[in-house]
C-alpha cells in the first residue's frame, strides 16, 4: 500500500519577496555553486507557489542551470501552484517563462522523481507547529534524500521577510551553524530575531542556554555601539559584530555582515 506524504500540512501563509534573506544566502553556498546537480527543493511553499519562482530567479543568476522543484502535502495547493506556473509558462507573471520550476505533492520524506538527490532543501517556517522533540527526526527524514554534499536550510522568518533565522544541515543530519539576517534601518535591538528562532531554538531563549548568551552579547553591543549610529545602521552592526567576535563568539562569513547577517557554528548556540 502507498504511504502518503510525511509531515502535517502548513498554515500556509505564503508572501512575495518574504524569503530574500535565505534565499541570497542559498545563492552564494558552496552547496549550490559546486553542485553536480543543481536541484533544489522548496519544501512546504504554502497556500502559493510564488516562494519556488522566487527562489529560481535568485538562484539562477548564481546556477544558470539550477532547477526547483515545490513540494506540498496539501493536494489543493499542488493544483493551485501548477495553475499558476501555466501563467508563468504563458508569459504573463513577471517570472521569465523558461523559469525550470515545477510541483508535486511531498513532505519531509522528499519525493524526487528518477531518484535525484537535491543540493539545498530549503524549508522555511515548516516546522513552527510542530512540537520541539519532533524536530531531529524531521531533520533526519530530509536530510537522508541529499545529495552527498547537500544542505537542508530550515528556519523562520517574519511575515514581510525583515527578521529570518535559519539552521544549516548536513546530510547527516548534524546541525552545522546558525544565521541571524535582520533589516538593519529602524532596528531597535537584535534579540527580536527570538521571536523567530528556529523551533529547535525558540524554546531555548532563556538564561543559562548559549542562544540567550548569544543574542544578549548582540544587543549588549549594540547598544554601546550607539555612538556610531550618526554612520548608519550598518556601520553600528559591523561594529557590534567585532565587539561580539572580540569578546569570544566564533562568528562567521564576515563578508556578509553589511547583509544585517551574522552566523555562528551550532556548538555556539546549540541547546544544553
Amino acid at each position: 500500500m502507498a504511504r502518503g506524504p510525511v509531515g502535517q500540512i502548513t498554515r500556509g501563509t505564503t508572501g512575495t519577496n518574504r524569503l530574500r534573506r535565505i534565499d541570497r544566502w542559498i545563492a552564494r553556498h558552496p552547496a549550490l555553486r559546486r553542485a553536480v546537480d543543481p536541484l533544489v527543493v522548496d519544501l512546504g511553499y504554502g497556500a502559493s507557489g510564488v516562494t519556488a519562482f522566487e527562489l529560481f530567479a535568485r538562484l539562477s543568476r548564481a546556477r544558470p542551470d539550477v532547477e526547483v522543484l515545490g513540494l506540498e502535502i496539501d493536494p489543493a495547493r499542488v493544483d493551485r501552484a501548477r495553475a499558476q506556473l501555466e501563467q508563468v509558462r504563458a508569459g504573463t507573471t513577471p517570472f521569465a517563462a523558461g523559469s525550470r520550476v515545477s510541483f508535486a505533492r511531498g513532505g519531509f520524506e522528499v519525493p524526487v522523481p528518477g531518484g535525484r538527490r537535491p543540493a539545498i532543501v530549503r524549508a522555511m517556517n515548516v516546522l513552527r507547529q510542530y512540537d520541539e522533540s519532533d524536530v531531529a527526526r524531521a531533520w533526519a527524514t530530509v536530510a537522508a534524500r541529499l545529495a552527498a554534499d547537500g544542505l537542508l536550510v530550515e528556519g523562520t522568518c517574519d511575515e514581510i521577510g525583515r527578521i529570518a533565522t535559519w539552521v544549516a544541515i548536513a546530510p547527516d543530519a548534524a546541525p552545522q551553524s546558525l544565521t541571524v539576517s535582520l533589516r538593519l534601518a529602524g532596528l531597535e535591538h537584535p534579540s527580536i530575531a527570538a521571536e523567530r528562532l528556529p523551533k529547535a531554538l525558540i524554546h531555548r531563549n532563556v538564561p543559562g542556554e548559549r542562544v540567550h548568551a548569544f543574542l544578549a552579547a548582540l544587543d549588549t553591543e549594540w547598544d554601546r555601539a550607539a555612538s556610531v549610529s550618526p554612520f548608519g545602521p550598518v556601520h553600528r552592526w559591523r561594529t557590534t559584530l567585532a565587539a561580539v567576535q572580540a569578546a569570544g563568539w566564533p562568528l562567521q562569513e564576515r563578508s556578509r555582515w553589511r547583509l544585517g547577517e551574522v552566523t555562528v557554528p551550532w556548538s555556539a548556540v546549540a541547546p544544553l
